[in-house]
């Protein structure tokens, strides 16, 4: 007889059915269960369940320490079913002082640093919870939050911590989900506190309100937060926005003139190390004019030494610079994405945060206070029995004695309930002193009135909201602004004027000559010359364009694909050599090639056309473009249509010819002036495009290049029409080139 094969469940389903729903499962999975804070206690699961398991190997701040391996091991073995390096890095992250406002662990041993150098291993460091952890799980006996089972059945934890500390805020999140992300920083509980008691006041507040007491985040790192109101006052309204950090610094005097720049707090999360190396690759690709040199002079404290580059630069102009192109300045977003109450993520204002902590904290005290009132009940209840066998005490001692069901027999003779006989059945001999009875009697009293309190406090939500704000203050009492842990560390200052550091103030000003090659090849030669015959190129290359610019000029490249690129002159590289490739500096496609470059004059008009002789005019400070990408400004229509021609406004008419070589003369403002676009039609072409356009003063007549001489065609009536047409043959003598430059 064979053994029967168990059979297979198979269950036939779409592929896109069944992908979908097991990445959705995964995807709640995730932001349930790991990424997104709850926002009635701010914690994810791995760090409530950390903070729980330290709680039962009572490792109180009054206690001893406990190795960090005792810790991890009973984590990931009893709650948490993840690796220990995941464990050990969410417990050392708690217990950093530089990146948690309000360190939930005491650490002892190498827990890292600002530098970003790792902690020791978990079997060398010990930890122990902090008073704000003791706050976050009070009541957690007094059946104030509910319980779950544990992934294996054989434990229970909390399902969230009763949060008697407003810890979301107060310390800030950052969690990546999937489809999904909560960036939230830190800020002062003292101030907090405020805005809780306030929002208490008056439920029905306007989110501005809270802002006279929540100032802007405050970072354990310190520095200066340096943003508008108006912009702060948006972040908190939406739930999203930023916040520009600045590091804090000095100047500090010295002899003869002499000064350096030192800071002493750096952005939250910048590791002091990078930072400093970024500085010093900066200084060696002399991208830092204004400083000499760069020292690490840090201990227990931050101490960045920056010395400029003589006793006449400017500080502030100096830490300008500094602060765009280092992370001595960064921007830290604002996401308050968060798990509400009923497990449902979403984005949350600064006030719906705070009420819900609030309605948190009003579920917590009427569940304690229910609680407390069951354990009095049952206390008064073996109360009363016990009286009524101080009464009758001799009796109760002769059913003891004689019956044989003396439970039965207590409960029948004295009318006592279950409760109250199996009290007195446990009863020591000893308590039977009179004393102890007077003892009993002022317990009953007292709980009785305590029980009466608790039934009013139980029906009476003013009053309930009113011991909540007392608890509040108890909070603020212990880690408001008067404590060393919770004064304030970041200041407050107004935003930057956003005036740009000219780059005549940093970079040093020398005329240039910038030279662009056929192959794409561009290089810069000091000085303004004319005289380029001893300029090198490579096998089978040629000068294409040349300018005459300064160090300090911006330089436009137009590229054939309608995009603008924008260099500076101090980036062209210099030499002897050949120069380098033009597009390792800009973005330039493939199939673009560069259709003409020139200097930035800030405020000018610039013509822009085609090859197929469509055009615009468009201010020349909307073409600069920020990044490599380059800025799309002109739109290409036809296949084998190119952006061709760009010339700087000087006149009041355009002449425009083609290549069936046709003149055209119409007025300049019957081109528009766009931001962007396709244009409009300059000329109009049987076939062919444009060979050249001019721009110029009507009055002083079109001139144009024949070999050595110069003509000037004063009369252009017969060329005069209206933008669009065809023109007419240009004047005799006019070069076979089609071009107004010979």
């Amino acid at each position: 007889m064979t053994n029967a094969q168990p059979r297979e469940e198979i269950r036939l389903q779409p592929l896109k059915d069944a992908l979908s729903e097991r990445y959705l499962a995964y995807a709640l999975s995730t932001i349930v269960s790991r990424s997104l804070p709850d926002v009635r206690d701010g914690l994810k699961p791995v760090h409530r369940r950390l903070l729980y398991a330290m709680r039962l190997l009572k490792l109180d701040p009054a206690t001893g320490f406990k190795k960090c391996a005792r810790v991890v091991g009973d984590v990931i073995g009893k709650y948490h079913p993840h690796g220990d390096v995941a464990v050990y890095d969410a417990l050392v992250r708690l217990a950093q002082d530089f990146a948690v406002r309000y360190p939930l662990i005491e650490g002892q041993g190498n827990f890292g640093n600002i530098d970003g150098d790792s902690a020791a291993a978990m079997r060398y460091t010990e930890a122990r919870l902090t008073e704000v952890a003791i706050a976050l799980m009070d009541g957690l006996d007094e059946d104030a939050v509910d319980f779950r089972s544990t992934y294996d059945g054989e434990e229970q934890e909390p399902i969230v911590m009763p949060a008697a500390f407003p810890n979301l805020l107060a310390n800030g999140a950052t969690g990546i989900a999937v489809g999904m992300a909560t960036n939230i920083p830190p800020h002062n509980a003292g101030e907090l506190c405020d805005a809780l008691l306030h929002v208490i006041k008056d439920p029905a507040c306007a989110d501005d309100a809270l802002l006279a007491y929540v100032k802007g985040p405050d970072f354990p790192t310190g520095g200066i937060l340096a943003e508008s109101a108006e912009a702060v006052r948006e972040a908190y309204a939406t739930g999203r926005g930023s916040f520009r950090l600045r590091a804090r610094w000095t100047v500090e005097r010295m002899s003869h003139g002499l000064f350096q720049v030192v800071v002493t707090e750096i952005p939250y999360q910048v590791q002091k190390s990078k930072l400093i190396e970024k500085i010093a690759d900066l200084l060696n690709a002399k991208k830092l004019p204004l400083l000499s040199d760069v020292r690490d002079e840090s201990a227990e404290d931050v101490r960045i030494v920056l010395e400029p580059r003589n006793r006449t630069v400017d500080p502030d102009l100096l830490m300008e610079h500094l602060f765009r192109q280092t992370d001595l300045e960064i921007r830290f977003g604002l996401n308050m994405n968060v798990l509400g109450g009923d497990g449902i993520p979403r984005v949350m204002s600064l006030k719906q945060v705070l009420r819900a902590f609030l309605d948190h904290r009003h579920e917590v005290l009427i569940r304690r206070s229910r609680h407390r009132l069951g354990k009095i009940e049952h206390r008064l209840e073996v109360l009363g029995g016990y009286l009524i066998a101080y009464l009758n005490l001799d009796e109760v001692i002769r059913i003891i004695r004689e019956e044989d069901e003396p439970k039965l027999a207590l409960m029948a003779a004295f009318g006592l309930t279950d409760v109250q006989a199996e009290a007195i059945l446990n009863m020591r001999l000893r308590s039977l002193r009179r004393l102890e009875e007077m003892e009993l009697r002022t317990e009953h009293d007292t709980l009785a009135a305590e029980k009466a309190d608790l039934v009013d406090l139980l029906g009476d939500e003013t009053r309930r909201w009113h011991v909540i704000a007392v608890q509040v203050k108890e909070s603020k009492k212990k880690f408001g602004q008067h404590t060393a842990l919770g004064r304030r560390r970041t200041d407050i200052a107004d935003a930057p004027s956003g005036v740009v550091v000219p780059l005549e103030a940093v970079i040093e000003k020398e005329p240039i000559t910038i030279l662009l090659s056929e192959k794409g090849w561009i290089r810069a030669v000091k000085g303004h010359t004319d005289d380029l015959e001893d300029a090198k190129f490579k096998d089978g290359d040629q000068l294409k364009l040349t300018v005459k610019t300064f160090t300090t000029d911006k330089i436009l490249v137009l590229g054939t694909n309608g995009r603008f690129y924008t260099l500076t002159g101090e980036r062209v590289p210099r030499g002897r050599g050949f120069g380098e490739p033009l597009r390792l500096m800009i973005d330039l496609p493939v199939d673009a090639e560069v259709a003409h470059f020139l200097v930035h004059a800030p405020g000018r008009q610039l013509l822009l056309a085609t090859s197929a002789g469509r055009g615009f005019r468009v201010s020349e400070d909307d073409v600069v473009a920020q990044t490599k990408a380059g800025k799309q400004v002109m739109t290409l229509g036809d296949e084998g249509e190119a952006a061709a021609f760009c010339l700087p406004v000087d006149g009041d008419t355009v002449a425009i010819i083609g290549q069936n070589r046709k003149l055209l003369v119409f007025a300049l403002e019957e081109v528009p002036v766009m931001a962007k676009g396709r244009g409009v039609i300059l000329q109009k072409y049987k076939d062919g495009g444009v060979s050249d356009i001019k721009v110029f003063a009507g009055e002083g007549g079109l001139s144009y290049r024949r070999g050595e001489q110069v003509r000037t065609e004063t009369d252009l009536t017969p060329w005069r029409a209206a933008r669009g047409t065809q023109g007419k043959l240009p004047p005799t003598g006019f070069p076979r080139s089609n071009r107004f430059d010979g």
